[in-house]
């Protein structure tokens, strides 16, 4: 949201970084070319999206080789009580299904902090960087 790109760019300011961009779009349709960024974050959204296979394959269209995907996103396996989190709630075996048929290999990051799990989804080397070797036709359909 709006709101939430102003306290970020705020809060990067504050911690002394001088050359950034944030956009504001749609997770399922990146406006960026092919294979230009390192790391791609996706922090307490991930949940939000009813089908999140577009949005991995965005994020792995958008990543170089070998990119990184960070995201933090609540699971179940982790709420101690009912809470009102709204959204898709996956398992962390869903998730970790759903990063690797994506073309991520899947690890978590060691971080406790109530209902979130941290993901590192890394984008696997592959000799060619064509989007043309990935199975993405169900995507054109959604």
């Amino acid at each position: 949201s709006p709101g939430l790109l102003k306290t970020a760019n705020n809060k990067l300011k504050k911690a002394g970084f001088q050359k950034f961009k944030l956009f504001l779009s749609s997770g399922v349709d990146l406006p960026f070319e092919d294979f230009v960024f390192d790391i791609c974050f996706c922090n307490l959204s991930l949940n939000f999206f009813s089908n999140i296979f577009p949005v991995l394959n965005e994020v792995f269209r958008v990543l170089k080789s070998e990119g990184c995907f960070i995201c933090s996103t609540p699971i179940p396996e982790k709420m101690k009580r009912s809470n009102n989190i709204r959204g898709v709630l996956r398992t962390e075996e869903e998730l970790r299904n759903s990063f690797e048929k994506e073309g991520f290999l899947f690890k978590t990051i060691p971080e406790e902090n109530g209902v979130l799990l941290y993901i590192q989804g890394k984008k696997q080397n592959n000799n060619s960087e064509s989007l043309a070797n990935r199975n993405i036709s169900w995507y054109k359909s959604v």
